[in-house]
């Protein structure tokens, strides 16, 4: 087998080529990979043999029940699923454009930028291109690289979890991001004037899940104030959830203050002063390093830049 080279890979690799790999890989399974892209199951296996023939090695594992990827396959699959995604974004720009519209924008957020930050920036560009179609996901700093990393973001707001994701990605820095204590109007708590952490923590806490970055900044910040996490909680990442719960029971929750502030202002909520301190941490835009943007893309940053600085 002669070595992979640039040439060869595009004189010979197709879209279709692509499309079998993501398949396989969403399925691990030979025959429900054939049934969704509507092919036999031995031409599926052919057509496998041959891309794994030209690059020389193995894509996927043959176990009995499954097919995982192999470990140089995993850098296989993340190429067809950015070639993928980005002939979807193109498909689907020219589509508006053809109907004269004036493009897509696909934007993810933290939690905190998608309830102020976001919203007020689609606002100003929605002025400037009015048939502007945006996508807007909501999701942890960790899924939304991963969502860049695949090209199915523009752009994302968020924040480093990891040193090494600088390598990655470019980071533009929009402010902090403060956390504070917060129950509803009518909890017991909201009318003392201090509530000690110790009565605090007797109460249902609504807290982030296990394993996100947030959470482990939380956990940091019971550990300094040296108590133990609540045990009686309520796990989840939806900004929704956590106001109507709020809003409806007796709880206790840390949440970012761009989140909770117009609550605060109508009555709703009240945030109180605690000795858990959750240390403001950074966010900002997230775009992939060396790879350049949109031009809306480039004027919704620009819009994000402009609106920070005149805070």
């Amino acid at each position: 087998m002669a070595d992979l080279t640039y040439a060869s890979l595009n004189n010979w690799l197709k879209f279709k080529h692509l499309v079998l790999l993501e398949t396989l890989a969403r399925t691990n399974n030979m025959h429900l990979a054939a049934e969704q892209m509507n092919l036999s199951q031995p031409a599926v296996s052919k057509m496998l043999k041959e891309i794994e023939g030209l690059l020389g090695f193995p894509v996927f594992e043959r176990l009995p029940r499954n097919m995982p990827v192999t470990a140089l396959g995993e850098h296989v699959i993340r190429y067809a699923q950015r070639v993928l995604n980005d002939a979807k974004h193109f498909v689907e720009d020219i589509e508006i454009l053809r109907l004269g519209g004036h493009g897509f924008l696909k934007v993810g957020g933290i939690f905190a930028a998608t309830a102020v930050v976001i919203p007020n920036s689609i606002i100003e560009i929605k002025k400037q291109w009015p048939l502007l179609s945006i996508d807007v996901v909501e999701q942890t700093s960790d899924h939304l690289m991963e969502m860049l990393s695949e090209h199915t973001l523009d752009l994302a707001i968020g924040r480093f979890t990891d040193v090494t994701q600088s390598q990655f990605f470019d980071f533009q820095p929009l402010g902090p991001e403060p956390f504070c204590i917060v129950v509803n109007s009518a909890h017991p708590c909201a009318k003392k004037i201090n509530c000690t952490l110790e009565e605090l923590l007797n109460w249902p806490w609504l807290l982030y899940p296990k394993g996100t970055p947030i959470r482990e900044r939380m956990e940091g910040a019971f550990a300094r104030a040296k108590v133990k996490i609540p045990s009686n909680t309520v796990n989840t990442m939806s900004m929704q959830t956590f106001l109507q719960i709020l809003k409806g029971a007796p709880m206790v929750g840390m949440l970012p203050e761009a989140m909770v502030i117009d609550q605060v202002k109508e009555g709703h909520l009240q945030i109180l002063e605690t000795d858990l301190i959750l240390d403001a941490q950074d966010y900002g835009i997230l775009t992939r390093k060396d790879e350049p943007v949109s031009d809306i893309a480039a004027a919704f940053i620009n819009i994000l830049l402009k609106n920070e600085k005149h805070k």
